[in-house]
Protein backbone atom coordinates (compact mmCIF):
# COMPACT_ATOMS: atom_id res chain seq x y z
CA UNK A 1 0.00 0.00 0.00
CA UNK A 2 1.37 3.37 -0.87
CA UNK A 3 1.94 6.26 1.41
CA UNK A 4 -1.06 7.11 3.60
CA UNK A 5 -2.23 9.12 6.62
CA UNK A 6 -2.42 7.99 10.23
CA UNK A 7 -5.56 6.14 9.25
CA UNK A 8 -3.19 4.27 7.00
CA UNK A 9 -3.73 0.64 6.35
CA UNK A 10 -6.87 -0.35 8.24
CA UNK A 11 -8.35 -0.73 11.62
CA UNK A 12 -10.01 -3.62 13.37
CA UNK A 13 -9.20 -6.97 14.93
CA UNK A 14 -7.90 -5.57 18.18
CA UNK A 15 -7.22 -9.13 19.26
CA UNK A 16 -4.42 -9.27 16.73
CA UNK A 17 -2.62 -6.46 18.52
CA UNK A 18 -1.28 -8.74 21.20
CA UNK A 19 0.00 -11.19 18.63
CA UNK A 20 1.71 -8.53 16.55
CA UNK A 21 3.19 -6.77 19.55
CA UNK A 22 4.59 -10.01 20.91
CA UNK A 23 6.20 -10.79 17.61
CA UNK A 24 7.67 -7.41 16.85
CA UNK A 25 8.84 -6.59 20.33
CA UNK A 26 11.04 -9.66 20.33
CA UNK A 27 14.70 -9.85 19.36
CA UNK A 28 15.82 -12.67 17.10
CA UNK A 29 19.37 -13.79 17.75
CA UNK A 30 21.81 -15.48 15.39
CA UNK A 31 20.11 -18.87 15.44
CA UNK A 32 17.97 -20.16 12.63
CA UNK A 33 14.48 -21.09 13.79
CA UNK A 34 11.49 -22.77 12.17
CA UNK A 35 8.78 -20.40 10.99
CA UNK A 36 5.72 -20.36 13.26
CA UNK A 37 2.38 -21.46 11.90
CA UNK A 38 0.60 -18.94 9.73
CA UNK A 39 3.73 -17.30 8.37
CA UNK A 40 5.39 -17.64 4.99
CA UNK A 41 9.15 -17.68 4.62
CA UNK A 42 11.66 -18.77 2.04
CA UNK A 43 15.14 -20.12 2.72
CA UNK A 44 18.02 -18.45 0.95
CA UNK A 45 18.94 -20.28 -2.25
CA UNK A 46 22.18 -20.72 -4.18
CA UNK A 47 25.04 -18.53 -3.01
CA UNK A 48 22.62 -16.57 -0.83
CA UNK A 49 22.19 -19.66 1.34
CA UNK A 50 25.74 -19.34 2.63
CA UNK A 51 25.98 -17.45 5.93
CA UNK A 52 27.56 -14.06 5.51
CA UNK A 53 28.79 -11.33 7.80
CA UNK A 54 26.59 -11.21 10.91
CA UNK A 55 24.20 -8.26 10.64
CA UNK A 56 21.59 -6.59 12.82
CA UNK A 57 18.38 -5.53 11.08
CA UNK A 58 15.99 -3.05 12.65
CA UNK A 59 12.26 -3.39 12.01
CA UNK A 60 9.39 -0.98 12.53
CA UNK A 61 5.73 -1.22 11.49
CA UNK A 62 2.31 0.02 12.60
CA UNK A 63 0.40 -1.68 15.39
CA UNK A 64 -1.10 -5.02 14.39
CA UNK A 65 -4.72 -3.97 14.76
CA UNK A 66 -5.71 -5.61 11.48
CA UNK A 67 -5.19 -9.05 9.99
CA UNK A 68 -2.95 -7.80 7.18
CA UNK A 69 -0.67 -5.77 9.46
CA UNK A 70 -0.48 -8.62 11.97
CA UNK A 71 0.72 -10.86 9.13
CA UNK A 72 3.34 -8.27 8.12
CA UNK A 73 4.88 -8.42 11.59
CA UNK A 74 4.68 -12.21 11.79
CA UNK A 75 6.28 -12.72 8.39
CA UNK A 76 9.15 -10.31 9.06
CA UNK A 77 9.91 -12.01 12.37
CA UNK A 78 9.71 -15.49 10.87
CA UNK A 79 11.93 -14.69 7.88
CA UNK A 80 14.62 -13.15 10.10
CA UNK A 81 14.58 -16.37 12.11
CA UNK A 82 15.60 -18.35 9.02
CA UNK A 83 19.09 -16.86 9.05
CA UNK A 84 21.89 -17.73 11.44
CA UNK A 85 23.67 -14.50 10.48
CA UNK A 86 20.79 -12.10 11.29
CA UNK A 87 19.88 -10.47 14.58
CA UNK A 88 16.50 -8.74 14.47
CA UNK A 89 15.90 -5.62 16.53
CA UNK A 90 12.17 -4.93 16.31
CA UNK A 91 10.76 -1.86 18.03
CA UNK A 92 7.28 -1.80 19.52
CA UNK A 93 4.60 -1.42 16.84
CA UNK A 94 2.60 1.77 17.00
CA UNK A 95 0.03 3.77 15.06
CA UNK A 96 1.41 7.01 16.52
CA UNK A 97 3.73 8.61 13.97
CA UNK A 98 5.69 10.49 16.63
CA UNK A 99 6.32 7.26 18.52
CA UNK A 100 7.37 5.46 15.35
CA UNK A 101 9.84 8.23 14.52
CA UNK A 102 11.33 8.05 18.03
CA UNK A 103 11.62 4.27 17.85
CA UNK A 104 13.37 4.30 14.48
CA UNK A 105 15.69 7.07 15.68
CA UNK A 106 16.72 4.71 18.48
CA UNK A 107 17.59 2.03 15.93
CA UNK A 108 19.60 4.54 13.89
CA UNK A 109 21.50 5.65 16.99
CA UNK A 110 22.21 2.00 17.80
CA UNK A 111 23.91 1.70 14.43
CA UNK A 112 21.96 -1.24 13.05
CA UNK A 113 23.24 -2.59 9.73
CA UNK A 114 19.93 -2.17 7.88
CA UNK A 115 16.37 -1.04 8.49
CA UNK A 116 13.05 -2.46 7.30
CA UNK A 117 10.36 0.18 7.74
CA UNK A 118 6.66 0.04 6.99
CA UNK A 119 5.80 3.64 7.85
CA UNK A 120 2.47 4.75 9.22
CA UNK A 121 2.78 7.62 6.78
CA UNK A 122 5.43 7.57 4.06
CA UNK A 123 5.49 11.35 3.66
CA UNK A 124 5.98 12.06 7.34
CA UNK A 125 8.77 9.52 7.72
CA UNK A 126 10.67 10.41 4.55
CA UNK A 127 13.15 12.64 6.38
CA UNK A 128 13.83 9.82 8.83
CA UNK A 129 14.57 7.39 6.02
CA UNK A 130 16.91 10.00 4.51
CA UNK A 131 18.66 10.38 7.87
CA UNK A 132 19.29 6.65 8.07
CA UNK A 133 20.57 6.51 4.51
CA UNK A 134 22.87 9.48 5.15
CA UNK A 135 24.20 7.61 8.18
CA UNK A 136 25.11 4.68 5.96
CA UNK A 137 22.22 2.48 7.08
CA UNK A 138 20.39 1.05 4.06
CA UNK A 139 16.59 1.27 4.34
CA UNK A 140 14.21 -1.27 2.87
CA UNK A 141 11.00 0.72 2.50
CA UNK A 142 8.09 -1.68 2.83
CA UNK A 143 4.75 -0.99 1.14
CA UNK A 144 3.95 2.67 1.95
CA UNK A 145 6.54 4.49 -0.07
CA UNK A 146 8.61 7.45 1.08
CA UNK A 147 8.37 10.68 -0.89
CA UNK A 148 11.97 10.55 -2.09
CA UNK A 149 14.11 7.68 -3.43
CA UNK A 150 16.95 9.23 -1.42
CA UNK A 151 15.16 7.95 1.70
CA UNK A 152 15.47 4.26 0.85
CA UNK A 153 17.82 1.75 -0.74
CA UNK A 154 15.04 -0.52 -1.99
CA UNK A 155 11.28 -0.29 -2.01
CA UNK A 156 9.13 -3.43 -2.07
CA UNK A 157 5.36 -3.42 -2.06
CA UNK A 158 2.14 -4.45 -3.70
CA UNK A 159 0.47 -3.19 -6.86
CA UNK A 160 -2.68 -1.29 -5.96
CA UNK A 161 -3.49 -0.35 -9.55
CA UNK A 162 -2.83 -3.97 -10.52
CA UNK A 163 -5.31 -5.18 -7.91
CA UNK A 164 -8.01 -3.16 -9.61
CA UNK A 165 -6.97 -4.43 -13.03
CA UNK A 166 -7.05 -8.05 -11.82
CA UNK A 167 -10.50 -7.63 -10.25
CA UNK A 168 -11.90 -5.80 -13.26
CA UNK A 169 -10.47 -8.31 -15.69
CA UNK A 170 -11.97 -11.27 -13.81
CA UNK A 171 -15.38 -9.60 -13.54
CA UNK A 172 -15.34 -8.36 -17.14
CA UNK A 173 -14.33 -11.74 -18.52
CA UNK A 174 -16.93 -13.63 -16.52
CA UNK A 175 -19.76 -11.27 -17.48
CA UNK A 176 -18.73 -11.16 -21.13
CA UNK A 177 -18.53 -14.94 -21.33
CA UNK A 178 -21.98 -15.19 -19.74
CA UNK A 179 -23.36 -12.84 -22.38
CA UNK A 180 -24.43 -10.19 -19.86
CA UNK A 181 -25.11 -6.88 -21.56
CA UNK A 182 -25.01 -3.58 -19.66
CA UNK A 183 -24.12 -5.19 -16.31
CA UNK A 184 -24.56 -3.39 -13.01
CA UNK A 185 -21.19 -3.61 -11.27
CA UNK A 186 -20.81 -2.41 -7.69
CA UNK A 187 -17.63 -1.34 -5.93
CA UNK A 188 -16.95 -1.24 -2.19
CA UNK A 189 -13.75 0.73 -1.76
CA UNK A 190 -11.56 1.48 1.22
CA UNK A 191 -10.76 5.02 2.38
CA UNK A 192 -11.35 7.29 -0.58
CA UNK A 193 -8.79 9.97 0.25
CA UNK A 194 -5.93 7.48 0.30
CA UNK A 195 -3.79 7.17 -2.85
CA UNK A 196 -3.93 3.38 -2.59
CA UNK A 197 -7.74 3.37 -2.80
CA UNK A 198 -7.65 5.78 -5.71
CA UNK A 199 -5.16 3.56 -7.54
CA UNK A 200 -7.26 0.44 -6.95
CA UNK A 201 -10.40 2.16 -8.21
CA UNK A 202 -8.63 3.52 -11.29
CA UNK A 203 -7.29 0.09 -12.21
CA UNK A 204 -10.74 -1.40 -11.76
CA UNK A 205 -12.40 1.24 -13.92
CA UNK A 206 -9.76 0.95 -16.64
CA UNK A 207 -10.05 -2.84 -16.80
CA UNK A 208 -13.85 -2.76 -17.00
CA UNK A 209 -13.67 -0.13 -19.73
CA UNK A 210 -11.70 -2.55 -21.90
CA UNK A 211 -14.86 -4.72 -21.95
CA UNK A 212 -17.15 -1.77 -22.58
CA UNK A 213 -18.38 -1.90 -18.98
CA UNK A 214 -18.43 0.77 -16.27
CA UNK A 215 -18.52 0.91 -12.48
CA UNK A 216 -22.04 1.33 -11.17
CA UNK A 217 -23.02 1.97 -7.55
CA UNK A 218 -19.96 2.66 -5.42
CA UNK A 219 -19.48 3.08 -1.68
CA UNK A 220 -16.29 3.76 0.28
CA UNK A 221 -15.83 2.08 3.65
CA UNK A 222 -12.84 2.34 6.00
CA UNK A 223 -11.01 -0.98 5.73
CA UNK A 224 -12.88 -2.37 8.74
CA UNK A 225 -15.47 -5.13 8.99
CA UNK A 226 -17.87 -2.71 10.66
CA UNK A 227 -17.50 -0.15 7.90
CA UNK A 228 -17.82 -2.79 5.22
CA UNK A 229 -21.08 -4.04 6.69
CA UNK A 230 -22.52 -0.55 7.03
CA UNK A 231 -21.77 0.73 3.52
CA UNK A 232 -22.71 -2.55 1.87
CA UNK A 233 -26.12 -2.44 3.48
CA UNK A 234 -26.53 1.05 1.99
CA UNK A 235 -25.31 -0.04 -1.44
CA UNK A 236 -27.64 -3.04 -1.55
CA UNK A 237 -30.59 -0.90 -0.57
CA UNK A 238 -29.82 1.57 -3.35
CA UNK A 239 -29.21 -1.14 -5.97
CA UNK A 240 -32.03 -3.72 -6.19
CA UNK A 241 -30.19 -5.58 -8.95
CA UNK A 242 -26.46 -6.26 -9.27
CA UNK A 243 -24.41 -8.49 -11.55
CA UNK A 244 -21.04 -8.25 -9.79
CA UNK A 245 -19.30 -6.48 -6.90
CA UNK A 246 -15.66 -5.81 -6.10
CA UNK A 247 -14.72 -5.30 -2.46
CA UNK A 248 -11.21 -3.83 -2.07
CA UNK A 249 -10.26 -5.60 1.14
CA UNK A 250 -10.86 -9.09 2.55
CA UNK A 251 -10.75 -7.98 6.20
CA UNK A 252 -13.40 -5.40 5.33
CA UNK A 253 -15.08 -8.20 3.39
CA UNK A 254 -16.14 -9.97 6.58
CA UNK A 255 -18.65 -7.19 7.13
CA UNK A 256 -19.48 -7.00 3.42
CA UNK A 257 -20.47 -10.67 3.33
CA UNK A 258 -22.44 -10.28 6.56
CA UNK A 259 -24.50 -7.47 5.01
CA UNK A 260 -25.11 -9.51 1.86
CA UNK A 261 -26.28 -12.47 3.92
CA UNK A 262 -28.55 -10.30 6.04
CA UNK A 263 -30.08 -8.81 2.91
CA UNK A 264 -30.67 -12.26 1.42
CA UNK A 265 -29.01 -11.25 -1.85
CA UNK A 266 -27.39 -13.80 -4.15
CA UNK A 267 -28.08 -12.67 -7.72
CA UNK A 268 -24.50 -11.42 -8.20
CA UNK A 269 -20.96 -12.68 -7.65
CA UNK A 270 -18.25 -10.90 -5.69
CA UNK A 271 -14.47 -10.50 -5.86
CA UNK A 272 -12.42 -9.66 -2.78
CA UNK A 273 -9.05 -8.07 -2.26
CA UNK A 274 -5.73 -8.83 -0.49
CA UNK A 275 -5.97 -12.62 -0.20
CA UNK A 276 -6.97 -13.51 3.35
CA UNK A 277 -7.20 -17.15 4.35
CA UNK A 278 -10.81 -16.53 5.41
CA UNK A 279 -11.71 -15.36 1.92
CA UNK A 280 -9.87 -18.26 0.31
CA UNK A 281 -11.71 -20.81 2.43
CA UNK A 282 -15.00 -19.15 1.44
CA UNK A 283 -14.00 -19.34 -2.22
CA UNK A 284 -13.03 -22.99 -1.88
CA UNK A 285 -16.33 -23.89 -0.18
CA UNK A 286 -18.19 -22.12 -3.01
CA UNK A 287 -21.26 -21.54 -0.85
CA UNK A 288 -21.51 -17.75 -1.05
CA UNK A 289 -21.35 -14.94 -3.60
CA UNK A 290 -17.57 -14.64 -3.08
CA UNK A 291 -15.97 -16.34 -6.08
CA UNK A 292 -12.50 -14.80 -6.27
CA UNK A 293 -10.01 -12.50 -4.54
CA UNK A 294 -7.00 -10.59 -5.86
CA UNK A 295 -3.79 -10.63 -3.86
CA UNK A 296 -1.90 -7.98 -1.94
CA UNK A 297 0.19 -10.35 0.08
CA UNK A 298 1.84 -9.57 3.45
CA UNK A 299 4.56 -12.04 2.43
CA UNK A 300 6.23 -8.88 1.12
CA UNK A 301 7.55 -8.45 4.67
CA UNK A 302 9.39 -11.77 4.44
CA UNK A 303 10.95 -10.66 1.17
CA UNK A 304 11.85 -7.27 2.65
CA UNK A 305 13.76 -8.97 5.45
CA UNK A 306 15.59 -11.20 2.97
CA UNK A 307 16.52 -8.14 0.91
CA UNK A 308 17.73 -6.23 3.97
CA UNK A 309 20.07 -9.08 4.82
CA UNK A 310 21.58 -9.14 1.34
CA UNK A 311 21.98 -5.38 1.14
CA UNK A 312 23.58 -5.20 4.59
CA UNK A 313 26.02 -7.95 3.58
CA UNK A 314 26.76 -6.21 0.27
CA UNK A 315 25.41 -9.15 -1.70
CA UNK A 316 23.08 -9.38 -4.65
CA UNK A 317 20.20 -11.69 -5.48
CA UNK A 318 21.57 -15.08 -6.44
CA UNK A 319 19.40 -15.65 -9.50
CA UNK A 320 20.08 -12.24 -11.05
CA UNK A 321 23.06 -11.35 -13.20
CA UNK A 322 23.39 -7.95 -11.55
CA UNK A 323 25.58 -7.78 -8.45
CA UNK A 324 23.23 -5.51 -6.52
CA UNK A 325 19.71 -5.89 -5.13
CA UNK A 326 17.23 -3.91 -7.29
CA UNK A 327 16.00 -0.53 -6.03
CA UNK A 328 12.32 -1.29 -6.58
CA UNK A 329 10.24 -4.47 -6.51
CA UNK A 330 6.49 -4.45 -7.20
CA UNK A 331 4.61 -7.64 -6.40
CA UNK A 332 2.09 -8.95 -8.90
CA UNK A 333 -1.59 -9.19 -7.99
CA UNK A 334 -2.80 -12.72 -8.66
CA UNK A 335 -6.44 -13.70 -9.08
CA UNK A 336 -7.46 -16.56 -6.78
CA UNK A 337 -10.46 -18.67 -7.75
CA UNK A 338 -11.83 -22.07 -6.79
CA UNK A 339 -9.59 -23.60 -9.47
CA UNK A 340 -6.27 -22.41 -7.97
CA UNK A 341 -7.15 -21.62 -4.36
CA UNK A 342 -5.23 -24.59 -2.96
CA UNK A 343 -2.03 -23.18 -4.39
CA UNK A 344 -2.48 -19.83 -2.63
CA UNK A 345 -4.15 -20.89 0.61
CA UNK A 346 -0.82 -21.43 2.45
CA UNK A 347 0.00 -17.76 1.77
CA UNK A 348 -3.26 -16.43 3.22
CA UNK A 349 -3.41 -14.34 6.39
CA UNK A 350 -6.10 -14.68 9.02
CA UNK A 351 -8.61 -11.85 9.29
Amino acid sequence: MSDTSALARRGFLVGALGVGAALTAACTSNAAAPAPAGTNTAPAAGDNAEPGTPVTIGFSAPAADHGWIAAIAANAQAQAGQYSDVTLEAVNPTNDITQQIAAVETLINQGVDALVILPNDGSQLTSLGRRAMDAGIPVINLDRIFDSPLAYRTWIGGDNYGMGVSAGTYIGTRLRDAGVANPVIGEIAGIDNLPLTQARSQGFSDALASFGFAVGPRQAADFTAQGGQRVTANLLQAAPQLDAVWNHDDDQGIGVLAAITQAGRSEFFMVGGAGSANAMREIKADTSVLKATVTYSPTMASSAMALARLVAQNRGMGDLVEKEVPTSITLASATITKENVDTYLPLGFES
